[in-house]
Formats: structure tokens, sequence, C-alpha cells
């Protein structure tokens, strides 16, 4: 018991960023936390951490070990429960990191939903458009749009994610309604920063080519619900995904442009890393996002059709 005790520890320092950290946590002073520490390392006889005066950073060891201390973990949580013949009612704690205006939007009112259906579930939300390390912060699931490029992690796609071009009905009536993709040229664009290359607008023909174009760039912002503010403000053309942009349309406070043009198009997914144990709560929980998400997203139907 006291080994599994002292393994929690350490996971916990390692999740949390220090021992002061995991003490509050764990609810026990920071004396215990550094003993327990002190005697998995002398157990094992290795250093788990490097310390310096500024940052507690693991090891090789060190993170070798909490992969497989956090697979064990949730391994034992799992047959408790199942043992216990709770296994019916889902319960514990999931963390989740979470794109701000897609998590806000789409995914907070899913979360809630589910945690009506469990209420022996605990949330801990993150919600931000900063790229997270998952076992670094301790994440049971991140939340990611577009192209993946971590391929330790393994990806559960939720739901597709189409791109429009649109702005208001006055900036439209002012500066004319562009006929052509390189019309767009001559306009006013509102970017999204957080983008690889968010002044170079991406299309595709009939034939499948890929071509760009280049807006006049009058305003960037890492937020996409304050870009379709502006836009639809009269502040200039927007390039957004539709679950952003899809309301606001049916409300007329923004017209698509150029409909027929193929803009990007990329999926959301739900992530973890293949070292995690996939504990039953987060299984049914991403299950149940892909079943809620199933098909054509609401937010890509006409306009008549979009809930309020």
């Amino acid at each position: 018991m006291a080994r599994l005790q002292n393994m929690k520890t350490f996971v916990g320092v390692v999740d949390s960023g220090s021992f002061s950290a995991a003490a509050d946590r764990l609810g026990v002073a920071k004396s215990a936390v550094s003993r327990r520490i002190a005697d998995l390392e002398a157990y094992l006889g290795v250093q788990l951490f490097q310390r310096t005066t500024r940052r507690l950073n693991l090891t090789d060891t060190g993170r070798s070990y909490y992969e497989r201390c956090v697979q064990i973990l949730a391994d034992v949580e799992e047959t408790e429960i199942a043992v216990s013949q709770q296994h019916a009612a889902l319960q514990g704690r999931l963390r989740l990191a979470l794109p701000l205006s897609f998590g806000l939007r789409h995914l907070g009112p899913a979360i809630i939903e589910f945690a009506k259906l469990h209420p022996a579930i605990h949330f801990e939300l993150d919600f931000n458009d900063r790229r997270i390390d998952l076992m670094q912060e301790g994440f049971d699931l991140a939340f990611r749009i577009g192209r993946l490029e971590d391929s330790s992690l393994i990806a559960r796609r939720i739901a597709d994610i189409n791109t429009m071009v649109c702005a208001s009905p006055g900036y439209l009536k002012k500066h004319g309604t562009p006929q052509r993709p390189e019309d767009l040229e001559q306009h006013d664009a509102l970017v999204y920063s957080n983008l690889a290359d968010p002044e170079v607008w991406a299309w595709w023909d009939r034939q499948g080519t890929k071509h760009t174009v280049r807006p006049k760039v009058v305003m960037r912002a890492n937020n996409g619900d304050f870009l379709c503010d502006a836009a639809i403000a009269g502040r200039g053309i927007c390039m957004h995904p539709s679950f952003i942009t899809y309301d606001a349309v049916a409300r007329g406070d923004l017209v698509p442009i150029l409909a027929d043009i193929s803009w990007p198009a990329t999926q959301a997914y739900a992530l973890y890393p293949a070292t995690r144990h996939l504990s039953q709560r987060v299984r049914a929980f991403v299950d149940y996002l892909v079943e809620r998400f199933e098909g054509r997203p609401y937010w890509d139907a006409p306009a008549e059709v979009v809930p309020e």
C-alpha cells in the first residue's frame, strides 16, 4: 500500500508541477510529499527528477516511470470499481483541454449534458487555444482542430470542420461583393493569428488544385469569436470555421461569400496518449461525443433549421 501511495504522490507531483501543489491536491503536508518521493527514489535506486531552484523536471527514467505509473493507477482504479460492483455508475475525475471557441460553443453544452447523466464524474476544464502536453500536464483528453502533428497521440474524430468566408451586409453594400477568390485581395480581412500563415487564404478549384490569395489584413486576433463580432460590425471579411459563424449567418448578420468555392476543411479530434490507459469514463465520454456529433454537424445545417 505504501508503494502505491508513493506512486500516486509521484504522479501528483508531475501533474501539478511542484511538491507544494501536489501537497495541496493530495491534502498532505509538503514534507510528506518530499519524504514519499525520496522513499520512492531510494527504493527504485534511480533519480526521477532533476531539481533546480526554479524548475522541477523529469529525468528520462522519471518520464518513462510516470507513463507506467499512470497506466497502473488507472488499472487499479478500474479494478476497484469493478470489484465493488460500481462499474455501472461512472465516477472519478475527467481533466480536459479544450479549444476556446469550439469548446465553449459546442463541447461545453455536451459536457453539461454528459455530467447530468453521470453526476459522479467531476470535470476539470481548461478552455485555451494553446497547444498542451497531455502527459506533462496530466490531462485525460485534449481536443484539437486541424492537422495532427504528434504521431504519439491516439486521435478519435469527433466532427467535420468546414470553413466559410463571410462579411456583414453593410460591408458588402459599401465595398461590393467579391465575385472571384482573387477579388478578396482588394478587400479588408480579419484573420485568426493562431494559424500557421494567417494572411494567406487557401481554396481549391473543381480539379482539386490548391490556390491562395492574400487579402488586405486590417485586424489580427487569436480569438475567432472576437473576429466574428468584428465582421458583424462591418470591419472586414473573415474566413472562419462554420461552427463560429453559423448563427450569425442564420440571423442575417453575416452573408456567405463565394459559397460555391471549396475553402479549407478539417476535423475536430479527441486525443489521448498511446501510453495512457483509457479509463471507462474517458471511453464513455468520447463515445458520447462521437454519437452526439455524428453525421452532418448542426452548424452546417441550412440556416432555416439552425437551432437558436
